[in-house]
């Protein structure tokens, strides 16, 4: 398991993105080189954690629990043959773009080493939008993305440090559950039941998937009670 390419965006206007300003960093690029990785603030304050990447839409993007992003080149390499077009290391607007890590398949709370330093948490995994779908260019991409099921790995950074492109992955903690990222997806979109289960991961979820799983079962609750 390794890294392949760190990726990072500068801020550019764009007409897909409804972000103030009208600006977005979800063109990413790899670097060369080590970069570093920090804890940033919470949500709706803080940017992202990889120094050089911008994180321009704050309500939905940045934070402790978002604070960087990974997607598998193997799932990279399906949607190359699916779209018939060839897609770049962070084309997904990725931070990390991995080999051999079951990227989507990974537990909620689950660590990796990332290089000697960096140490990342499983929060949860990427929802799509307006802006994704608007970069890639492909009409219905936010319902296909959906209904693939493997939406690539939000993280926070537990350990700071630097890490570099072909630095090894390692998992260090797995938590005792089977709360899986792709099935945080799922239960965050298209099989809302499955939330209530989802909240055995509760203390490592990113902040606003947890709200959804927590806002859905209290509404069950109160329906059967």
């Amino acid at each position: 398991m390794k890294l392949l390419s760190v990726n990072v965006g500068r801020a550019k206007r764009a007409d897909y993105t409804d972000a103030e300003g009208g600006l977005t960093g979800v063109d990413k690029r790899p670097v060369d080189g080590p970069v570093r990785v920090f804890k940033p603030g919470p949500k709706g304050v803080a940017a992202g954690g990889v120094v050089g990447d911008a994180v321009c839409d704050l309500r939905f993007h940045g934070g402790e629990g978002r604070a960087v992003y990974a997607f598998a080149r193997e799932d990279l390499d399906d949607w190359e043959r699916q779209l018939g077009r060839p897609l770049a290391d962070g084309s997904f607007a990725e931070n990390l773009t991995t080999s051999g890590v079951d990227v989507s398949g990974a537990l909620i709370g689950e660590r990796w080493r990332v290089g000697p330093e960096v140490v990342l948490e499983v929060t949860g995994g990427r929802i799509p939008c307006r802006t994704f779908q608007g970069h890639l260019g492909e009409k219905g991409w936010v319902r296909r993305f959906t209904q693939a099921g493997a939406p690539g790995a939000l993280l926070r950074v537990i350990e700071t440090g630097e890490f570099s492109a072909g630095d090894p992955i390692e998992v260090v903690r797995r938590p005792d559950h089977d709360i899986t990222v792709a099935l945080l997806f799922r239960a965050a979109t298209t099989e809302r039941e499955l939330l209530p289960r989802t909240l055995v991961a509760a203390e490592w979820m990113e902040p606003d998937l947890l709200a959804v799983a927590r806002q859905y079962s209290e509404q069950g609750t109160g329906r059967h009670s």
